[in-house]
């Protein structure tokens, strides 16, 4: 393990001293646009997610109900825990939320949530909700690059929740305004509670949804109780018994530090356009830009592969019997063979598009797509999360390789489009009025007194199943 001594001290005070004022512009737009995306998905997971019943009603029975703060999409008050972790784990129910490629994670979905709880507690401007969202992703991110992402996943973790837990501690200490020596001890108590198992991936399970809310309600935590004084763990990241060390092989700490305040990993940070794991995104991309060109048939398909990464394979390939038979969103989300099944035989790759998963022309189609390593895709990996499809049907080949998907930093959205894939969320729950009124309060973030209308205008005129 290569040495930096001083990584947490380091991380604690980049966000300590991270003033909204003095960030680029681009990164405070961005950020905007980030919170945006992440509000869609909150609102609509509240009312449609199947785990979100069984959520709510546990949340309620461990005393989480009953508080001042919101939850998007819910009519009802929650303590700031309870708010966090709720809040988190609806972000990342639909798994349509924010990616960050070169460390295999979804920022937003625990930072966001603890940075609003926090600014809820202690009535904070969104000028410093705003500044403490960067921090967070700033920190999730650079954690994860440095040991690196994929020896992590290799030994079964998760890292939206393992390196969620600082950026979400990281978050709320900044929104809190802590010093550095009070976000080192928010770091140590965050690593008493780093956790996220990639064993969701056996049968569908809803602990990854769980894990990144709880590592929102713990980063909190972390912070909450550095605050009031509670003494965390010193070296937490870079520590013989630290984060790095316990949880990856080889880590690579300096790597957590390169351009630290000068190149910003959350404009590194892809949005994404359909509800399923990012691996099968340059798939779609392309499967819809073939069937668009050739006007391709399902009836037409004699064979379809998608050439996909080494992480691609493990995620969205592997086990073949098990991708071309989901049985359920989780297993359809992690499905190359169902999302380019999809996006052939319909024309799209929405949230709507599982409700298809046993759909009698998409099933015929499963069997018939192959998914592979390809060396091309590989060498574009991690910098691209690309993709090749090749078809075969009228006894031609048709094939198309997308580098960047849609959504990523070099293709990100424009806000029109941002504000499509929000209306395409948000409208059936609020209506379109509404929704426009919550999108338009979001993208003033920084401008806002009050962090908590933003759930407050979240709440449908119709009471939502459960409240």
């Amino acid at each position: 393990m290569s040495t930096q001594p001083e990584l947490t001290r380091i991380l604690a005070d980049f966000s300590a001293g991270l003033r909204l004022a003095t960030l680029p512009a681009e990164v405070v737009t961005r950020t905007r646009f980030l919170v945006l995306d992440l509000v869609g998905n909150m609102v609509r997971a509240r009312h449609d997610a199947e785990s979100t019943p069984a959520l709510l009603a546990a949340a309620r029975a461990l005393g989480m109900a009953g508080g001042s703060q919101g939850v998007f999409g819910d009519a009802g008050g929650w303590t700031p825990l309870g708010a966090a972790f709720l809040n988190g784990a609806l972000a990342h129910s639909l798994d349509f939320d924010d990616t960050h490629a070169a460390g295999s994670l979804h920022p937003g979905a625990p930072v966001i949530p603890a940075a609003i709880a926090a600014g809820e507690m202690v009535g904070a401007s969104g000028a410093d909700v705003l500044a403490g969202i960067v921090a967070g992703y700033e920190v999730t991110c650079r954690v994860a690059l440095a040991l690196p992402a994929g020896a992590h996943y290799a030994r079964g973790f998760h890292p939206t929740a393992t390196c969620g837990a600082f950026g979400a501690a990281a978050a709320a200490a900044r929104v809190f305004g802590m010093d550095t020596a009070g976000i080192e001890s928010a770091f140590g108590i965050a690593l008493s509670q780093a956790a996220g198992s990639l064993q969701f991936l056996a049968n569908g399970a809803w602990t990854k949804r769980f894990q990144v809310g709880w590592a929102a309600m713990n980063g909190l935590a972390a912070a909450t109780l550095a605050r009031e004084g509670f003494k965390g763990a010193a070296q937490a990241l870079e520590g013989k018994a630290g984060f790095l060390a316990a949880y990856a092989p080889e880590p690579q700490p300096e790597l957590a530090l390169a351009g630290l305040g000068v190149e910003w990993e959350l404009m590194k940070t892809a949005v994404k356009p359909y509800p399923s794991c990012r691996y099968g995104h340059a798939g779609i991309d392309a499967m819809l830009s073939l069937r668009a060109k050739h006007g391709l048939k399902a009836d037409e398909i004699e064979g379809i592969t998608y050439g996909t990464s080494r992480s691609g394979m493990i995620l969205v390939g592997e086990p073949r019997d098990k991708r071309i038979n989901p049985q359920n969103v989780v297993d359809g989300q992690f499905s190359g063979p169902f999302v380019l099944a999809s996006a052939l035989a319909t024309g799209a790759m929405g949230w709507d598009s599982y409700q298809n998963l046993f759909d009698p022309t998409i099933r015929d189609l499963l069997p018939k797509v192959v998914c592979e390593q390809d060396d091309e895709v590989q060498a574009e990996f991690p910098a691209n999360m690309s993709g090749k499809v090749t078809v075969r049907a009228r006894g031609q080949v048709f094939q198309e390789m997308v580098v960047v998907p849609k959504g990523e930093p070099a293709n990100f959205l424009s806000e029109a489009e941002l504000r499509a894939k929000f209306a395409g969320l948000v409208d059936s729950v609020l209506g379109v009025d509404a929704s426009a009124r919550l999108a338009d309060a979001v993208l003033e973030l920084d401008r806002a007194n009050d962090v908590g209308a933003f759930a407050r205008l979240s709440v449908p005129a119709v009471r939502l199943a459960g409240e």
